[in-house]
């Protein structure tokens, strides 16, 4: 069977799946969960999964709420993403609902083409997107090993090829010293506070002198008990951005000699502890990210042109793109003005826009599958392009996984 007639095909059984899609996506949606903790996401898509005659595996590479679910036959496997963790407060106002449903209707789509499903589907559910890092967890136990190419879509109030990103880690200092009672025995004190704010002026000068691209940002969370005691703890969490993994590795080493510097200075001892996941910037795969492209506008949908755009946000599909190649397209649910993480975008991502995104999501990434399952042509292009910045890839990868890190770091996914 031809291309396009598959492509014909696979669109005909997302959109008979619709109201399955819509539903899953709206009760997702209805009850947020955090990193980690999306055991009712989990149980309603695996469940959708196995009602549709495909085997999974729950709790999958170590994680109570991953799964992974296979099928097909042939050389080329592709890999289809969902991610359903939700915001503090704010719930669903990063949209992971739609990208739950888009990746299961993708998945479910093709699946339904039964022996005339050209290659292979490994579909993949990857929690603690927003924190944690869940998808860099689950590549160090294998999961996305073999593929040749990886996606999922991300909404947003535009129609981008991808979301330009940085690579992004996150810290956390704690300064002890000793208290005392600040006016009559200075002396006999040791003041964490003054570590932690001589630190975060070497920070706010080293600021200065940094790319564009690299960004340190922070708070203090514990700061002392009372003006007339000395503080004898004191705490702050920063993020680091950087343009790329090599960069983001350089910038830390920086970033640890200021926070090591207020203990120096105070006599303080310092406490340092980085997370146990440095998310990546996505690699983008260019050729695949146009196939997806077209297929979209088939569609009906309009791009939004990255020249207007710069990096800011961080998510850890980069580290899948620094693996096999990969897209992270997203996708229209709200209008222009309206940001994910914002309140507002909480709304649009269980509106008549949103329940769109899901079905044009889907198809998009089900008929790009296709294009790269059948296009030898793409195929080769797509892994040329990625072998070309392979050893920095690789350098990447290796500094992004930290066993002695805080698993309870990890930044905060897409933002």
């Amino acid at each position: 069977m031809g291309l396009q007639r598959l492509k014909q095909q696979v669109s005909a059984q997302i959109d008979a799946l619709a109201p399955e899609l819509v539903r899953i996506s709206h009760a997702i949606h209805a009850k947020p969960e955090l990193a980690f903790e999306e055991f009712f996401a989990h149980e309603t898509l695996t469940q959708a999964v196995e009602d549709h005659g495909l085997d999974v595996t729950r709790q999958a590479c170590g994680l109570d709420t991953a799964f992974v679910s296979a099928f097909g036959s042939g050389t080329t496997e592709i890999g289809i993403i969902s991610e359903y963790d939700a915001l503090p407060a704010i719930g669903h106002a990063c949209g992971h609902n739609i990208i739950a449903a888009a990746g299961l209707g993708a998945a479910l789509g093709l699946a339904k083409l039964g022996a005339d499903l050209p290659g292979k589907v490994r579909y993949l559910g990857t929690p603690g997107e927003e924190g944690g890092g869940g998808k860099e967890y689950m590549a160090q136990e294998n999961a996305f090993d073999g593929l040749d190419a990886a996606m999922m879509v991300h909404p947003a109030g535009a129609d981008l090829i991808t979301m330009p990103s940085l690579a992004m880690t996150e810290v956390k200092v704690t300064y002890h010293g000793r208290n005392a009672h600040a006016a009559v025995m200075p002396h006999d004190g040791i003041n964490a506070l003054d570590a932690l704010v001589t630190a975060y002026q070497s920070l706010a000068q080293l600021r200065q002198h940094i790319r564009p691209t690299e960004k340190i940002h922070g708070i203090f969370t514990e700061a002392g008990d009372a003006p007339n005691i000395v503080p004898h703890r004191a705490s702050g969490v920063f993020y680091v951005r950087a343009a790329d993994g090599v960069a983001l590795g350089d910038i830390k080493s920086r970033v640890q000699n200021c926070l090591e510097a207020g203990a120096l200075a105070s006599g303080c001892r310092a406490e340092i502890v980085w997370a146990k996941v440095d998310y990546l910037e996505i690699k983008d795969n260019w050729d695949i990210a146009q196939a997806y492209r077209d297929n979209a506008e088939k569609l009906g949908r309009t791009f939004f042109p990255l020249d207007n755009l710069s990096a800011s946000g961080s998510t850890d599909m980069g580290n899948v793109s620094h693996r096999v190649p990969s897209i992270h397209p997203m996708i229209a649910c709200a209008p222009p003005e309206i940001n994910i993480h914002h309140p507002d975008f909480t709304r649009h991502a269980a509106s008549a826009a949103g329940d769109q995104a899901v079905l044009d999501g889907a198809k998009a990434m089900a008929m790009t599958a296709l294009d790269v399952m059948l296009d030898e042509e793409l195929r080769e292009k797509s892994k040329a392009t990625f072998r070309q910045t392979e050893t920095s890839s690789r350098k990447a990868v290796s500094g992004a996984w930290h066993a002695d890190g805080n698993p309870e770091l990890g930044g905060c996914g897409c933002c």
